[in-house]
Formats: C-alpha cells, sequence, structure tokens
C-alpha cells in the first residue's frame, strides 16, 4: 500500500487530495515540521527523508519519492482512468507541469515558505510586494475557465486549491481577485477535496490545542 507523510495544511494536502481523488487507499504518517519528528512514534523524520520535507511518498515497491510536482503526477498516473492528469502526448501534460511549478515556485516557495516560516524583520516585504502580481496570473487566467488544465479537475488544481486556502493566514484575502475566490469556492465543493481538508483542518487544530 501507498504511504504518505504528511504535514497538516502543508504542501501535502495536495497529495492528500489527489490520493482521495484517484480512489487510491494509502497509509498517512503525520509529521511534526517544527521537531523533524514522526507524530506516530516520534522518530526522527529525516530517516525517512533526508530533505525534512513533506510530501513523502512511499511507493508499493519501498522507493520514495518527494517534491510536489512529482509526487502528484505520480499519483495522478496511478489511475489514468481518472484523467487527474492529461496522458503522456498531450500538449496539456505541458501545461500540467507549467502550473504545477508555478504554483511550487511562486505561490509556495516565493511567499507562503517564507511568510509561514521566518520571522518578519523587514525580509516579507518583497514576496509581500509581489505576492499580488503573481495571483494576478491565474486570477486572469481562471476568468473564463472552471480548471487550470483543459476541462476538468487535474493535480494543479489540487496544487492550487491548497496555495489559495494559505494565502488568508498568511494575510492574503482572495476576494480581492473574484475569479480565485469562485475557483476556490468550485474545489471545495467537490467531495473529496471537502473531506480531505476537513480531516487535515482537525489534525492541525489538534496540534495546536
Amino acid at each position: 500500500m501507498l504511504q504518505l507523510y504528511f504535514s497538516p495544511m502543508a504542501c501535502s494536502l495536495a497529495s492528500r487530495i489527489a490520493l482521495m481523488e484517484a480512489g487510491l487507499d494509502a497509509q498517512y504518517h503525520q509529521v511534526h515540521l517544527l521537531t523533524k519528528t514522526i507524530v506516530d512514534d516520534g522518530s526522527d523524520f529525516h530517516g525517512v527523508a533526508a530533505k525534512g520535507a513533506v510530501p513523502v511518498l512511499v511507493l508499493e515497491n519501498g522507493e520514495r519519492l518527494t517534491e510536489s510536482a512529482a509526487v502528484l503526477q505520480y499519483i495522478a498516473d496511478l489511475k489514468p482512468e481518472t484523467r487527474l492528469a492529461p496522458p503522456l502526448g498531450d500538449p496539456d501534460r505541458y501545461r500540467l507541469q507549467e502550473w504545477l511549478s508555478f504554483v511550487g515556485a511562486e505561490i509556495h516557495k516565493a511567499f507562503l515558505f517564507p511568510t509561514f516560516w521566518y520571522k518578519d524583520d523587514g525580509s516579507l516585504a518583497k514576496p509581500r510586494a509581489r505576492i499580488a502580481q503573481t495571483l494576478s496570473v491565474p486570477a486572469t487566467h481562471l476568468a473564463d475557465r472552471e480548471f487550470l488544465v483543459g476541462n476538468r479537475f487535474t493535480v494543479a488544481d489540487a496544487h492550487l486549491a491548497w496555495a489559495l486556502l494559505l494565502l488568508r493566514p498568511a494575510g492574503v484575502d482572495i476576494a480581492q481577485w473574484p475569479s480565485l475566490s469562485a475557483y476556490l469556492e468550485r474545489m471545495q465543493a467537490r467531495p473529496r477535496v471537502r473531506e480531505a481538508i476537513a480531516t487535515e483542518m482537525a489534525l492541525r487544530k489538534q496540534m495546536t490545542a
């Protein structure tokens, strides 16, 4: 069985969404990112992932896959009939990679990561100044589209939906981009997306209680 190492409401939420949308069973192992420990047994997470970051997907053969873009595409390809990723040879396959890279680099690493992990000593001024321009890209793209790629939900949508969820606690109100607000509402209306978010929100509350 697949195993996913995750931290509640971290970027690994997108991988949980993808697994659930694909109808794939998995074992979930919660990681405390501050202490780099596995909640199940208190062991050192670095023993699983040298990078010390989630997601980590342990494959059926025991190999480990890291980085959201790779994990999400792997999950999608396990169940090609769900069309969570365009097939190889389809031009939209490259659009999928384009959006996975954009969310990972321009929203996650450029804004969300420093916002949640760095002390605001002035170093966050540049990321905060840039985020509006960054978000205008998907906002414009989604102004007349239901999904990021093609005409159906893909793992790129799982990735962007996670990022948009985190923007409000990061101090960014996406209501100023109506197309993004409407898009997030559509994503949260999907039963498996809603269930995945509820599961991780509950775990997050337990961590902070």
